[in-house]
């Protein structure tokens, strides 16, 4: 009966403890999830990789406390799992750890040996979010026309005067004083050819008819 009231106490309390950090902002992260601190079963360094810190933030640790704790402990300790002089010390079974500055953080479980076994936690916490940046302010764009043309710098060019156009008619046409002269050789027609002809023959003919007389 009193284990279930105590389930049902620690329930409340983590509700409590999700709504606060809501409220307040941070996140609450829960160490090692389903399974909780534990010296057996997690892997806290990639538990810890893969989640962001930032100053705000909580870290609640569920155990049990006869068995574990929660030592924080200097960098140098947490290389050697040395729980001898802590930083902080926590023991209730379920503790909030409330992260208030960036940097490195480390804790320990302080029972030995669990410590040796991978109850370790190290993680990188970063400065609190300064909230969204400024986009910044477009700079105005000149068109093409108005940055450098050679016509807007100059001032305006006068135009070419058109030269005169002589016409076909009179560039290429000699005139009738300076036009080569043809000459011009007129054909017989064909009734004057006939006639000649005719009349070579009639002469011939009368000759002939002279001679044999």
């Amino acid at each position: 009966m009193a284990l279930i009231k105590n389930k049902s106490f620690f329930t409340c309390l983590m509700i409590l403890v999700a709504l606060l950090g809501v409220v307040v902002g941070g996140t609450v992260h829960k160490v090692g999830d389903s399974k909780g601190w534990t010296m057996m079963g997690v892997d806290y360094e990639a538990w810890a990789s893969s989640r962001t810190f930032q100053v705000g933030d909580s870290l609640v640790f569920e155990y049990n406390n006869e068995y574990h704790d929660v030592t924080q402990v200097t960098p140098l300790d947490f290389e050697l799992c040395e729980p001898s002089y802590p930083l902080a010390k926590y023991q209730t079974g379920s503790d909030m750890v409330k992260l208030t500055k960036p940097g490195v953080h480390n804790f320990i479980c302080g029972v030995p040996g669990h410590c040796d076994a991978g109850q370790k936690l190290q993680i990188h916490v970063l400065p609190a979010s300064l909230g969204p940046v400024a986009a910044p302010v477009p700079r105005p764009v000149r068109s093409p026309s108005s940055i450098s043309s050679p016509s807007a710098s100059l001032g305006p060019v006068a135009a070419p005067v058109p030269r005169p156009v002589q016409s076909p008619s009179s560039s290429s046409s000699p005139s009738p004083a300076n036009a080569p002269q043809y000459q011009h050789q007129i054909a017989p027609s064909p009734l004057q050819s006939g006639a000649t002809k005719l009349a070579s023959w009639i002469g011939f003919s009368l000759l002939a008819l002279f001679l044999a007389f």
